[in-house]
């Protein structure tokens, strides 16, 4: 008998919904892309981070500040990239994307 896999975070927000986009999340983007070797999972996590809040897109920075950890980098790393973006990106996004980080980091010394 077949174990039984965990619905992904994909399609537990959107199920039936978008079955379309839980697709292409889970099975291209998680399942294809990021299983690629020419970049480390390390390299892709704070590649799609600096992406992220470059663009001001910090609905998704939590998960993938954590994905980051899990893909060793640190938070120490991650907030100076964050530190970093906010000459290259913009003060605000730097700032809302430090919010995120602190959320997610909550033991992170100031």
């Amino acid at each position: 008998m077949a174990e039984k896999k965990e619905p992904s975070n994909a399609q537990k927000m959107f199920g039936d919904f978008a079955p379309t986009l839980v697709d292409y999340t889970d099975n291209v983007l998680f399942g294809q892309i990021w299983e690629r070797a020419e970049l480390a999972k390390r390299d892709r996590s704070l590649v799609t981070v600096a992406a992220l809040v470059s663009s001001g897109n910090t609905e998704q920075l939590a998960f993938h500040l954590a994905f980051a950890k899990r893909n060793g980098l640190t938070e120490a790393e991650l907030i100076e990239v964050i530190t970093h973006l906010a000459f290259y990106s913009g003060w605000p996004r730097a700032v809302s994307a430090m919010t995120v980080a602190k959320q997610v980091f909550p033991n992170q010394e100031d």
